[in-house]
């Protein structure tokens, strides 16, 4: 059935913030640097069943501990957040080398003077190992965050998050470096996803290729993020060469309106994943949402990268997104994220006039995420060992998400 173009017109940007945050949190900082770069992957949960439990991923981060960490609570007798009690004593017992002390601010009125010059609220942390610190402050624990809809504020704990940060931060010596490429009209990136790479301590620097002879030694993983203009075939050469010799590589992607990512889509090919042009529509119900085809919801695949969405009862949502068609049969490739099997692709992309298929329409289903395995693939294209590249569509903007790491 015919439908006025206005009325299809792809409004996926107006979506992809409120609804993919905890989405874009987890599948984007716990997989993208898979063995380089920290794995402090929690999730934050402030329903009553889960403010007295630790995710797997701060089990990880304190398992791990080599080094003794102190947590220090300011907090006035009398006047301890049984919340954050709980949580302190959760930590403690999962380690021998993290210790909570107690200062009472009455007593110890300038204690937290040489770790913070901000104004320290009660029940406040500092979190301590050798020389590096970082201050924790109450408001970071319970985010307030306005709801205009409601003309009020919403508040969400956020213990375990801002505490598993801070002991990653404070026993690591050296912070990984996201360098982010520039000057192809990139987007900023998302407040949301920001945060998170804040709250991962990874440090961020933006570079670009036009003054380069290939991707610089310091950069633990390149981000290309949200392009609206093709990569030039030197800078796809650097950043082949990169990636082939163990680099970490993380492109947002397309599909754009009047502008074809042709280089940037040639770095899939040998390795048995094209991109299909256009935009995906679902068929099936119950794989897109808000009433709108191209919302999509995609099928979760089992895989260490997405069994946090999996654990959490979590839903990808992505709007706007361009299809994978896997030709790998070697094993190597896992389709991470797939529409259902009546899933196609408009060839118009954004000038759709209709959901109905039309002939020039590709067939699905499709992969919106795929990881590769390059131990695996070495054996086929030549390609170090240490070398993984993913790649996968993910919720952020009216733009697919590629990741090769």
């Amino acid at each position: 059935m015919k439908q006025n173009h206005n009325q299809i017109a792809l409004k996926g940007g107006s979506y992809s913030l409120a609804m993919t945050g905890i989405v874009l949190a987890i599948l984007v900082v716990v997989n993208i640097f898979v063995s380089v770069l920290p794995t402090t992957m929690t999730k934050y949960d402030i329903s009553s069943a889960k403010l007295f439990s630790i995710t797997s991923g701060t089990k990880v981060v304190v398992n791990a501990l080599e080094k003794d960490v102190t947590v220090y609570w300011i907090v006035q007798a009398d006047k301890e957040d049984d919340v954050i009690e709980n949580l302190l004593a959760k930590y403690e017992s999962l380690s021998d080398h993290i210790k909570v002390v107690k200062k009472n601010p009455d007593v110890y009125p300038t204690f937290a003077d040489q770790y913070t010059s901000e104004e320290v609220q009660n029940n406040s942390l500092i979190v301590e190992c050798g020389e590096r610190s970082r201050f924790i402050s109450y408001s970071d624990i319970y985010l307030t965050q306005e709801n205009l809809s409601a003309y009020s504020y919403d508040t969400s704990f956020d213990g375990e998050g801002a505490i598993t940060s801070a002991i990653d931060y404070v026993v690591s010596e050296e912070l990984p470096v996201l360098y982010i490429l520039e000057d192809h009209g990139e987007a900023e990136l998302s407040s949301v996803f920001r945060e998170q790479i804040e709250k991962e301590n990874i440090e961020t620097a933006t570079f670009s290729l036009l003054n380069e002879d290939s991707v610089p030694e310091e950069a633990d993983c390149v981000l290309i993020y949200a392009p609206a203009s093709d990569i030039s075939s030197e800078e796809k050469d650097m950043l082949s060469e990169y990636v082939t010799e163990g680099g970490k590589l993380m492109v947002l992607a397309g599909p754009l309106e009047d502008e074809n990512l042709e280089n940037l889509y040639c770095l899939l090919e040998d390795y048995g994943v094209e991109a299909e042009e256009g935009v995906v529509v679902e068929s099936d119900r119950e794989h897109y949402a808000f009433q709108a085809p191209y919302i999509l919801l995609p099928e979760i695949g089992e895989s260490t990268i997405t069994s946090p969405l999996i654990e959490e009862n979590y839903y990808a949502i992505m709007p706007v997104s361009l299809g994978l068609k896997v030709r790998d049969t070697a094993g190597a490739v896992t389709e991470l994220l797939t529409t259902s099997e009546t899933a196609y692709s408009k060839a118009a992309g954004y000038n759709i006039s209709t959901y109905e298929k039309e002939e020039g329409d590709a067939e699905g289903p499709f992969a919106l995420a795929v990881s590769v395995d390059c131990k695996m693939k070495d054996r086929l294209y030549g390609l170090p060992p240490q070398t993984c590249w993913m790649t996968g569509i993910i919720l952020i903007l009216p733009a697919p998400i590629l990741i090769w790491v």
